[in-house]
């Protein structure tokens, strides 16, 4: 059994937030664990505001539950909460994330030449649509520097090649535990990972992959699509893996294309469909909507 627990050092200041928590569970499916869950909470007078369940077979599948609940006085009752939910945990062999609502993720956005998925998130950034700090970004150009200090964030150039990969990633390392970030976005950062940096950040490195996976995977999938002739092009986003791009999907999207299309409309249509994908998939990772099992996630919407 394994049991985490995800606390974060960035203080919102928001007194409804100071008694709000999210609790994810994941647990071999029998009966009783709703009412186990709820009446753990009953018994501090929390109030459950949202919930969301799914059972991969009712007879010995997995079960998978999302609570979002409001406690006053939360911060006081919270190390009696978490010494007694450990002993549930325990009994019923639950893996399971408690996320406190005022202590906010942050985030380090990484990208390269390629800039609409980064400022896709910055728009929604300032538009309070991500709950986040974004702590800095990190690039293997200087095409964003001026963009994101506009907005007051660290920038910080690297250049990254596969000659100097280890000493980069070290560097890359040593800046996200400086900055203290939780999550690392790849807003079409061009750099292939090592397994050493992506075993660093287990389900916390969220990629953009410009193609409806498993299709066309690796480069130029504009050009082999036209060649092609697909009539649907689409954009992915996963948690990355040390198997290339086939880490656990978080969301997909597509659009319909034709023979008109050519490879400069291709790209254009499809760098929207990645703007909205990877933001999608971000805000649902922020507000911990997503349990990742096996290669696969369960997304409760």
């Amino acid at each position: 059994m394994q049991v985490q627990q995800v606390t974060k050092e960035s203080k919102v200041q928001d007194s409804q937030l100071e008694n709000r928590a999210r609790l994810l569970v994941k647990c071999p499916d029998k009966p009783g664990i709703v009412s186990v869950l709820s009446t753990f909470l009953y018994k501090h007078n929390a109030n459950i505001i949202e919930s969301s369940q799914y059972s991969s077979d009712p007879e010995n599948g997995k079960f998978f539950i999302r609570l979002e609940f409001h406690c006053d006085n939360l911060q006081e009752k919270r190390p009696q909460m978490e010494k007694e939910f450990a002993q549930i945990a325990w009994d019923y062999n639950m893996s399971y994330n408690i996320f406190y609502r005022n202590q906010r993720q942050r985030t380090a956005i990484y990208v390269s030449k390629e800039l609409h998925c980064l400022l896709e998130l910055l728009w929604a950034w300032q538009n309070g649509d991500l709950d986040t700090d974004i702590a800095v970004v990190i690039s293997n150009h200087e095409e964003a520097r001026s963009i994101v200090e506009s907005h007051g964030i660290p920038f910080h150039y690297l250049p990254a090649n596969k000659d100097i990969r280890k000493e980069v990633e070290a560097q890359q390392i040593q800046l996200m535990e400086e900055y203290n970030v939780d999550v690392l976005i790849l807003a079409r950062y061009m750099q292939i990972l090592t397994p050493e940096f992506v075993n660093h950040f287990e389900n916390r490195i969220i990629n953009i992959h410009h193609s409806f996976l498993p299709a066309f995977i690796g480069a130029n999938p504009y050009d082999r699509a036209h060649k092609r002739g697909v009539k649907l092009i689409g954009a992915t986003s996963h948690y990355v893996t040390n198997d290339l791009d086939e880490g656990p999907i978080i969301e997909q999207d597509v659009e319909r294309v034709d023979h008109r299309d050519d490879v400069p409309t291709l790209k254009k249509i499809g760098s929207q469909i990645e703007r909205r994908v990877l933001a999608k998939a971000v805000k649902w990772h922020l507000e911990n909507r997503i349990i990742v099992e096996g290669n696969k996630t369960i997304v409760f919407h």
